[in-house]
């Protein structure tokens, strides 16, 4: 996606100086190019088997980036009724959704019974109840994946491991097949699958491996008790390299897979988020200010904390590179955003190339849980995106106004 030609730095076709500079800052860019060459990395890999890639919206909700998944085949992974209704705009097809998340609301629940939808990933046996009579005062049968905790560690940070017991996401292991029963008993539950997500950002084959396991002597379990299932969902996490990660890719897991799936008819589903968008997107700001305390040199940029807020979640590294080159020159500095919190940074004594007052700099791999989970924290409107296809570009979300921070308020 990005590239350097001579001093300046081009997304695809697309100087990030001259956006930023005709559009304004914080700003993201996506790449459509990278956005596909992703999605199509993971449906090749999985090309021997039978399955159906989901897109994660809450990674990036854009619609403009969901369309491009929908027009591509994926089916998308949604975790409310706001992601459904999204889900639809972008033109997912009902039947290619799944709705996971431990707190459906019965609206939600008949907002996806009416569209149609695949599946929903239920995660506890009063939610199961819930939906059985929600379906039952709807006249319709709803289909289901128990998801279960697989008590499988993903070896990542704690904010985004979700496979252990002490996570509030799945049913026990040790409840799994209880909670199937339970779901064959009522009449408005049909049974299709078996979901598991042990966490994001995982960088090692091992933990799917894990899990694959767990879940298949699962699938007999139930198959020796009668319930047969067409689908197994394991969920996304696969992670992408923001430092000096070497995650695998798609196709390094199928072919951990193989072998255990030989001779079965399962379909799987997969929800990935993050390796699908993340390294599609950069969030270009301006340096404001240098301000050096003889402790220190601290370089003040006018994105913040509610515009990327991850290094201030998990502390994570995103690479800050310069959108046209000074030199070779490099300080060690602390970047840091507006905001009146001390955890309002991008990187810590982090040895950059040397920037001034007005320079535009790029934050990388800011496409996945960047602008989705940007806020208005210190009333500061959100951020503009812009989609660059080749040596075009179109904006896919205004910049928000000063009018949009108190619209509805009285």
């Amino acid at each position: 996606m990005l590239k350097y030609s001579g001093k300046s730095l081009y997304a695809e076709g697309v100087s990030v100086s001259a956006l930023a500079g005709k559009l304004g800052t914080p700003l993201y860019v996506y790449s459509a190019a990278r956005l596909l060459k992703n999605y199509r990395a993971f449906d090749s890999g999985f090309a021997r088997l039978p399955h159906l890639v989901c897109f994660a919206l809450k990674a990036n909700s854009n619609l403009s980036v969901a369309r491009t998944f929908a027009r591509s085949g994926a089916g998308a992974d949604i975790v409310s009724g706001g992601e459904l209704y999204r889900a639809l705009l972008a033109g997912f097809s009902p039947k290619k959704i799944v709705f996971s998340g431990v707190g459906k609301t019965r609206e939600e629940m008949k907002s996806a019974l009416a569209k149609g939808i695949l599946c929903f990933n239920v995660e506890s046996v009063e939610e199961l109840q819930s939906l059985n009579e929600t379906a039952r005062s709807m006249k319709k049968r709803a289909p289901v994946s128990l998801r279960v905790n697989p008590e499988v560690q993903a070896g990542t940070h704690r904010h985004i491991t979700t496979g252990t017991k002490e996570n509030k996401f799945g049913i026990p292991k040790s409840h799994i097949l209880s909670a199937y029963e339970t779901a064959r008993r009522l009449r408005n539950i049909e049974i299709v699958g078996l979901q598991a997500h042990i966490g994001s950002q995982i960088t090692s084959v091992a933990p799917f491996e894990r899990l694959v396991i767990v879940l298949l002597e699962i699938v007999d379990q139930l198959a020796g008790r009668g319930i047969r299932l067409k689908h197994l969902d394991l969920g996304g996490g696969l992670g992408i390299t923001y430092h000096r990660e070497v995650p695998p890719t798609p196709a390094d897991l199928a072919r951990a897979f193989e072998p255990r799936l030989k001779g079965r008819t399962l379909k799987l589903l997969f929800e990935p988020g993050r390796f699908l968008v993340g390294e599609a997107g950069i969030l270009v700001t301006r340096v404001l200010y240098r301000k050096r305390t003889g402790h220190k040199t601290f370089v003040v940029v006018d994105a913040a904390m509610n515009d990327l807020a991850r290094p201030a979640l998990y502390d994570s590294y995103h690479e800050i590179v310069p959108a046209r080159k000074n030199g070779n020159a490099r300080e060690t500095v602390d970047v840091v955003g507006p905001v009146c919190e001390s955890g309002d940074y991008f990187a810590r004594a982090r040895s950059i190339p040397y920037s001034e007052r007005g320079d535009y700099l790029a934050i990388k791999n800011a496409g996945a849980y960047g602008f989705a989970m940007s806020s208005q924290y210190n009333s500061r409107p959100r951020a503009a995106e812009v989609m660059v296809s080749g040596r075009k570009w179109r904006v896919v979300r205004k910049r928000e106004t000063l009018e949009d921070l108190i619209r509805g308020e009285k």
